[in-house]
């Protein structure tokens, strides 16, 4: 996680704007500053965050008015956007930190996606409001989201015995401590091919493994990861109508850095989930073969 420094080229020459985008990269950086530091309390995030929420809400009742005062054409949807950022994106972040007891790897994924959210918000939308930049409409994968998210959410209680909360849907390579990572592809015929990567929080990991007949009686080996691994791969994968699953083996785990960059190749699909105990990632790709 970087830190995102204000200057010009995020000025949209709207000084009302300008002035509220410059105090919330203020906001954020200190919160990003707090979070290198291991000894700040609880109570300073809680602070910090709740500050940053409530200047947040202010500014979008600035922005909002501006746009309708010069008739901005694309008004509905930016306060769509906004909408969302404050009705979901921000409950989910907080439920996030609450499930983790404002743990070090919360803050930080609170921080990384709010930093993410304010930068790609001003360079495409906010941008657009005075013709920099043409605001291209999203395709709306709400349903889509909400299928894969339950059937992660399944998989996830039935093996790891914890219950999941989405956090981000559009989830950008942050963080999520130290995790256990695994993928695997699948022939989906015609030369296509799926594949699934799975980033799971250790801790989260390692209490559902617990939960396993005859593993706490013993030393924890890779092949009680695989398993485990094998089982949550099993549930998802009948999400895409998978007919017929590969072969499962220790080359299908991965390190941080292995499963780092697969994700960089890109998915339509990436979706970050919290639980009491720790985060969890889902994403999905998909390619065609040359034959």
């Amino acid at each position: 996680m970087e830190k995102v420094v204000w200057d010009d080229r995020f000025k949209i020459g709207v000084e009302v704007v300008d002035r509220a985008h410059a105090k919330l990269f203020r906001i954020v950086n200190k919160l990003f500053d707090l979070s290198q530091d291991g000894s700040t309390n609880q109570a300073a995030y809680k602070e910090g965050i709740k500050y940053l929420e409530g200047y947040t809400m202010t500014h979008f009742s600035e922005e909002e008015a501006y746009m309708r005062s010069i008739r901005y054409g694309g008004y509905a949807e930016h306060k769509r956007i906004h909408d969302n950022f404050r009705n979901k994106t921000l409950v989910s972040l907080k439920r996030d930190l609450e499930l983790s007891g404002y743990s070090l790897a919360a803050i930080q994924r609170f921080v990384g996606i709010a930093n993410r959210w304010l930068s790609e918000h001003i360079m495409l939308e906010d941008q657009a409001i005075v013709g920099r930049a043409v605001r291209q409409k999203k395709r709306d994968r709400s349903s889509q989201i909400e299928i894969i998210s339950r059937t992660v959410g399944r998989a996830v209680h039935d093996v790891l015995q914890a219950d999941t909360k989405l956090v981000s849907s559009e989830y950008k390579g942050q963080n999520i401590g130290n995790g256990y990572y695994c993928g695997q592809c699948y022939d989906m015929g015609g030369g296509v091919v799926l594949q699934l990567l799975l980033g799971v929080e250790d801790i989260l990991f390692l209490r559902g493994i617990e939960r396993i007949p005859g593993i706490c009686k013993r030393e924890m080996t890779e092949h009680d990861t695989l398993n485990v691994f094998e089982q949550l791969f099993l549930k998802m994968g009948r999400l895409f109508k998978v007919e017929t699953e590969p072969e499962f083996g220790l080359e299908n785990l991965m390190s941080r850095d292995q499963f780092r960059q697969e994700f960089m190749k890109g998915c339509p699909c990436s979706l970050l989930f919290g639980t009491r105990s720790g985060a969890l990632v889902f994403c999905y790709r998909s390619w065609r073969e040359k034959r």
